[in-house]
């Protein structure tokens, strides 16, 4: 069945006919009608590709969010998972063509460069669509998700607008489609895990909307524990150290000879353990204790010990991977540190680009292609990936509203997964995590979730030879969407 368009009309002319008067016209959809086989199950799907309008306490429509629904049949308590990245400003391409879309983008999982068009994409039979419907959203500023009529742009770029919009639309996505008794599963990236963790707070303040579950795919909540470029952020200099250890390890800068799943463990063990009460002591540390140190850094990181003596044990993730070949005159990837680039300033503190970003044209191709031929968005309407170039500078972190005092600190949105837990004693949050990850790592995953409050029966770690994006690793992606579909599984098991 060939796709169906529905009023392509462009959210600009809205604006337009709204301030002359005139109706507002009906969200714009494409549909289209589908079949697959998921993980042995044949099924027959739409694709509503489309926008939903959120509104103001008035009535009057300040956003049209355009999302990519995956629904089959009609199920009314069907479970349905929300997915979206990250950024802040990132559409939802990568979570949709390479993560969990029923098509997938094939780059090389090896992290070897991916090359130019034509790209290839396969059907991804493995994903979840067997046990769950899918929504990916786009929020204002990305993708085809425009404000409109009464709202500005500026309205929903911030911690605190974006995550109330980002609620508003899954109430108004839930009424517009029957499906308010659906379990309601939201999965984040990155960024995507400050928003979904804010969400499932707003949900159950503001729309009373439990969750069933949350899947964290590179967690970052807490971005203490994330934030390298911060000189006297001592966290950062403890939580990476097992990503830069898997890294080293990866790229054979240190013993790999034993067991890997021990090698980081020691390193977890070395950095909390012995690392962190060290530069703690800061200057009183005796000489031979910092001589023991410095071997240990050595020995986890690969890194000389005269660089070692010459950061003062404090190790900058992001200079770490340019550092750790710099003999060879290459950096590693920060995103994925499976990956490389050859750099013409081979003294330089850090890379000056992300060599993990060589994916990003077949991310971009392929999304393009896909939604012209296979889901038929023939549309005037520029898709926003990159972002609104506007969204970036103009995005608000603070939590409180405008003109209200606030002291900065580091962006935290655990303290509202931690509610939202005490408040539903069924819910469960996995986490999954790349080991070659150091935008997010891994360890302040376990740091983050280990404390303010939260029960640690109520996690679960789920770790991947991958980066940022594990799902560019093929045996990553494969097992991302099992352990996935197995939570959804056994989170849906507890509701009924």
């Amino acid at each position: 069945m060939l796709p169906a368009a529905i009023n392509a009309q462009d959210p600009e002319a809205k604006q337009e006919s709204a301030a002359t008067a005139q109706p507002v016209p009906e969200p714009t959809n494409f549909r289209s009608q589908h079949k697959g086989t998921f993980n042995g199950t044949r099924l027959t799907y739409t694709v509503d590709a489309g926008e939903t309008y959120i509104r103001n306490n008035e009535g009057d429509p300040t956003a049209a969010i355009f999302s990519f629904d995956y629904v089959v049949g009609s199920k009314q308590n069907r479970p349905v998972a929300f997915i979206w990245n990250g950024g802040p400003g990132s559409s939802s391409n990568w979570l949709h063509m390479g993560g969990y879309g029923p098509k997938r983008i094939v780059v090389p999982s090896d992290a070897e460069h991916p090359g130019a068009a034509p790209y290839t994409m396969k059907d991804a039979p493995e994903t979840i669509l067997d046990v769950t419907d899918m929504v990916f959203v786009d929020p204002v500023g990305t993708g085809f998700s425009r404000a409109i009529v009464k709202g500005k742009k500026e309205d929903f770029w911030g911690l605190t607008e974006d995550a109330k919009s980002m609620a508003a639309f899954i109430a108004e996505w839930l009424t517009k489609n029957n499906r308010w008794n659906s379990p309601v599963f939201l999965l984040g990236e990155s960024f995507g895990t400050t928003r979904a963790a804010a969400v499932a707070k707003v949900l159950l303040d503001d729309y009373v909307i439990n969750v069933n579950g949350i899947v964290f795919v590179s967690q970052a909540l807490d971005y203490q524990g994330s934030t390298p470029y911060v000189d006297d952020n001592i966290i950062s200099y403890i939580t990476y150290i097992p990503t830069m250890a898997a890294t080293a390890w990866y790229h054979g800068k240190v013993d790999n000879s034993g067991d890997f799943e021990t090698f980081i463990q020691q390193s977890r063990d070395f950095a909390s353990q012995e690392l962190l009460p060290a530069l703690f002591q800061g200057n009183l540390l005796s000489s031979e204790e910092r001589a023991r140190l410095v071997s240990q850094l050595q020995r986890f990181t690969g890194l000389s010990k005269e660089y070692i003596e010459q950061v003062d044990l404090r190790i900058n993730a992001f200079r770490f991977a340019k550092e750790l070949r710099r003999d060879e005159g290459v950096a590693v990837g920060l995103l994925d540190s499976r990956y490389i680039n050859d750099e013409r300033d081979d003294v330089a503190a850090r890379p000056e680009s992300d060599a993990a970003r060589a994916i990003s044209p077949a991310y971009k191709a392929s999304l393009m292609h896909y939604m012209r031929n296979d889901l038929g968005i023939d549309w005037n309407r520029k898709y926003l990936n990159p972002a609104d170039p506007e969204l970036s500078g103009k995005w608000r972190w603070s939590p409180l509203p405008e003109g209200r005092s606030w002291e900065p600190h580091y962006v935290n949105t655990a303290p509202d997964l931690a509610f939202v837990l005490r408040s539903n004693p069924m819910l469960k949050v996995m986490v999954g995590s790349g080991y070659y990850d150091l935008i997010t790592p891994f360890f302040d995953a376990e740091y983050t979730l280990n404390r303010h409050g939260i029960a640690s029966d109520d996690i679960i770690y789920r770790y991947y030879h991958g980066g940022h994006m594990m799902y560019v690793h093929e045996p990553a992606r494969q097992a991302l969407l099992k352990d996935t579909r197995d939570f959804i599984r056994s989170q849906i098991g507890k509701s009924n």
